[in-house]
C-alpha cells in the first residue's frame, strides 16, 4: 500500500507560480513511477505530467509543456510539480499518483494508488 498526500494548492493570480508536494507512505517509492493529474467538475481526470522511478524520464501534457516541471527526491519520498506562468485554465483539483512500473503512463487506470487531491485555482 501507498499513502499519498498533496499539499501546496492554493488561490493565485494569472502569470503566478505555485509548487505542488506529493508526500508518500512507501518505503519502496523508488520503484514508483509517478504522475499529476487534474480535474475539473464534468469533466475527466487529465494527465499533467509523469516522471520515472529514477527522475531520469519525464513527460508532459502539451497544454502545460514549458511551463510546468515534474521532479523527484526519492530520498524525501517526495514528488514535485512546480508550475510557472499559470493561467486560468489551469484551475483543477490536481491528483498525484504512483503507479507500479518504470516509466510515468499517460492513461489514470495505469495508476495504482492516488492521493486525495489539492485545489488550485487561478484568477485572471
Amino acid at each position: 500500500q501507498v499513502q499519498l498526500v498533496e499539499s501546496g494548492g492554493g488561490l493565485v493570480q494569472a502569470g503566478g507560480s505555485l509548487r505542488l508536494s506529493c508526500a508518500a507512505s512507501a518505503r519502496t517509492f523508488s520503484n514508483y513511477a509517478m504522475g499529476w493529474f487534474r480535474q475539473t467538475p464534468g469533466k475527466e481526470r487529465e494527465f499533467v505530467a509523469g516522471i520515472s522511478w529514477s527522475g531520469g524520464f519525464t513527460t508532459y501534457a502539451d497544454s502545460v509543456k514549458g511551463r510546468f516541471t515534474i521532479s523527484r527526491d526519492n530520498a524525501k519520498n517526495t514528488v514535485y510539480l512546480q508550475m510557472n506562468s499559470l493561467k486560468p485554465e489551469d484551475t483543477a483539483v490536481y491528483y498525484c499518483a504512483a503507479a507500479n512500473t518504470v516509466v510515468g503512463p499517460r492513461r489514470s487506470r495505469d495508476y495504482d494508488y492516488w492521493g486525495q487531491g489539492t485545489q488550485v485555482t487561478v484568477s485572471s
